[in-house]
């Protein structure tokens, strides 16, 4: 074949794909959660279970952020490496977990699935990069992002919901349609048009990938992401999700981004104790706003009591790092700092395990 007739069929065939219909799918009903306001403000928008004022078991006071010999950074507590020897725990899950930095992970299923959740491998979507770096936003150092032969083999991306620092249409692009696309309810208006498999999901909704199952759980959390709102509000238009991988008996949850509140109980006892937690502890510092970010993120103390709540056998932390934003956080690591103080002030019996960002451990 001429090269250029052979140029011509593959730009055709781009552009095809390009601009292919995204498939659709709405995962629901019976035995699902689906929470919608009913009257007043934001009528027919997504809530959370336990909405309204709370209080909260533990809560750091004093020296939380003592320095750590299991830290090495800088000056300034940042651009940090975890050193300590650790033991994997013998929970013999078959999960294998790599930390991409923020929230993202690569897994790996006990029968050899393939995903991931949360990618984001740079900065935000256009033209949000911009603005947060005129504003003088920290500027994200780039995470560790999966090789183009891992991408090649992706079975599902799950993501827990819409904020730019979740989701990038620029990192679904790259990743392409091959992979199926698992989100809370309403987010498939959000993708870029390309002929996407998407499940949207409710709470409580499950679905299978051969013999792996997947569960949408609750979070505690809200969701936007027009930053012009005057223009128009997308407030809590798209529901927020964590995730439950479940195979041979073992689970892995990823909580997503969420504040303490009573729904990881109901995790508990709808799936039992959970072998492998993935768990913010990030973003909840904020002078101005403190109650607000702690409403919706998870200190590490709230933390380590979600984990005792859902019996995580071993929980691996995530939201600080060389990779984050430091969107309300004092230092890259000054939540890791408080997570390792808060362990001991608690005498949380919580198996921890600890990566820095591109590591990866089978449990």
């Amino acid at each position: 074949m001429h090269l250029k007739t052979l140029s011509t069929l593959i730009a055709a065939a781009l552009l095809t794909a390009c601009s292919s219909p995204n498939k659709v799918n709405v995962i629901a009903g019976e035995g699902t959660i689906t929470p919608l306001k009913t009257e007043g403000e934001y009528e027919g928008r997504y809530h959370n279970l336990y909405p309204g004022d709370k209080e909260y078991p533990t809560t750091c006071t004093d020296n939380c952020y003592a320095e750590s010999d299991l830290l090495i950074c800088d000056d300034s507590n940042s651009q940090c490496q975890f050193q300590a020897e650790q033991h994997v725990p013998e929970i013999n899950s078959g999960f294998t977990v790599r930390w991409l930095g923020h929230a993202g992970f690569y897994i790996q299923s006990p029968n050899g699935e393939q995903l991931l959740f949360d990618p984001v491998k740079e900065q935000f979507d256009s033209p949000v990069d911009l603005a947060f770096k005129l504003a003088g936003g920290i500027y994200r150092k780039p995470g560790f992002w999966p090789s183009q032969a891992e991408i090649n083999d992706l079975d599902a991306v799950l993501y827990s919901h819409i904020h730019y620092d979740h989701f990038n249409k620029a990192d679904i692009e790259e990743i392409g349609n091959k992979p199926r696309y698992l989100v809370p309810l309403g987010f498939a208006d959000n993708f870029p048009t390309g002929g996407f498999d998407i499940s949207e999901m409710a709470w409580y909704a499950s679905t299978q990938i051969n013999d792996l199952t997947i569960h949408a759980v609750p979070a505690h959390h809200f969701s936007s992401r027009i930053m012009v709102p005057f223009i128009y509000d997308d407030h809590n238009k798209d529901l927020w999700s964590g995730w439950l991988l479940e195979q041979n008996g073992k689970t892995l949850f990823f909580a997503g981004d969420t504040g303490y509140s009573k729904h990881f109980q109901d995790i508990k006892q709808k799936y039992g104790e959970i072998d492998v937690c993935l768990m913010p502890i990030a973003s909840y510092y904020h002078e101005e706003n403190g109650k607000w970010y702690r409403y919706v993120h998870t200190t590490p103390e709230d933390t380590l009591n979600a984990a005792e709540e859902l019996s995580c056998k071993v929980m691996i932390p995530w939201g600080y790092g060389n990779s984050s934003w430091q969107m309300g956080d004092h230092s890259s690591h000054s939540a890791l700092l408080r997570l390792l103080h808060m362990q001991k002030q608690m005498d949380s019996q919580v198996p921890l395990y600890i990566l820095n960002e591109g590591e990866q451990v089978s449990l």
